[in-house]
């Protein structure tokens, strides 16, 4: 898919738009993180690093009822849909929605306590992320972040050709290794659970039902939404083989 495609674009985020998150997790996906981070400063700040329209960054503000939060993106409209949950959920005195790039982050070192990327990561490459983001953690700081694994050590062509745009996914131990080699103590790791990714996709497919009524006989629309449902079809089919792994650390 050419995000770079004007159309392709615009297809992209009508499908992408107003969902209640843009990636797999769930609340207790990030509570069983938070809780493997261990004890934060009494006020702690955190960092969530392309945030989406905000679902883990309310998450983390509930679970963290003293934490300023900095949510950063690249996509306005996503930063737009935050503030209007931080607001109806009475935390926007607490959470900032900033833009900004996950490969050129503007803050000073040592500006944070907790960093945070729910599946996001592998967009600059999870060990790009590890090795840049190190500097703006406080002593003693810790840094969370969801990355693709395979969990099958053969899966189908199928499913290899789909992760073809990733091709530094690791397995379990591989990503496990990676923090490791980049200076960081692993304090705990965890694969989610399916029903995190149907919190994602089940959201997802009544807007594809929609949208392929009205882009019928656009053959490009047709060809984005098309790889939209095989990307949920293929999780359905083959949810053994590959999924997103938590992986919790220490600076």
């Amino acid at each position: 898919m050419d995000l770079d495609d004007p159309r392709t674009r615009e297809v992209f985020f009508a499908i992408h738009s107003m969902l209640p998150r843009e990636g797999p997790g769930n609340r207790a996906s990030t509570a069983r993180a938070l809780s493997l981070a261990g004890p934060l400063p009494a006020r702690p700040r955190v960092l969530d690093i392309a945030c989406g329209p905000g679902a883990q960054t309310m998450d983390i503000a509930g679970l963290l009822p003293d934490a300023r939060i900095v949510a950063l993106d690249l996509h306005c409209p996503f930063l737009g849909e935050l503030r209007r949950r931080a607001a109806a959920g009475a935390v926007a005195d607490r959470v900032a929605a900033v833009r900004g790039d996950m490969a050129a982050l503007p803050f000073a070192a040592a500006s944070f306590d907790l960093l945070w990327c729910e599946g996001a990561a592998y967009i600059m490459g999870a060990e790009a992320a590890l090795r840049s983001w190190r500097p703006l953690l406080a002593l003693g700081g810790r840094l969370a972040l969801s990355e693709a694994v395979w969990l099958a050590a053969d899966p189908p062509v199928k499913v290899r050709r789909c992760w073809d745009e990733y091709p530094a996914m690791r397995d379990a131990e591989g990503c496990r290794a990676l923090v490791r080699g980049c200076g960081w103590r692993l304090l705990g790791d965890f694969v989610l659970p399916a029903e995190a990714w149907w919190e994602y996709y089940a959201p997802l497919e009544p807007r594809l039902d929609r949208l392929e009524r009205k882009y019928a006989g656009d053959a490009l629309a047709e060809a984005v939404l098309r790889e939209q449902r095989e990307e949920i079809a293929l999780y359905r089919d083959h949810g053994d083989c590959y999924g997103y792994m938590f992986l919790v650390m220490a600076a």
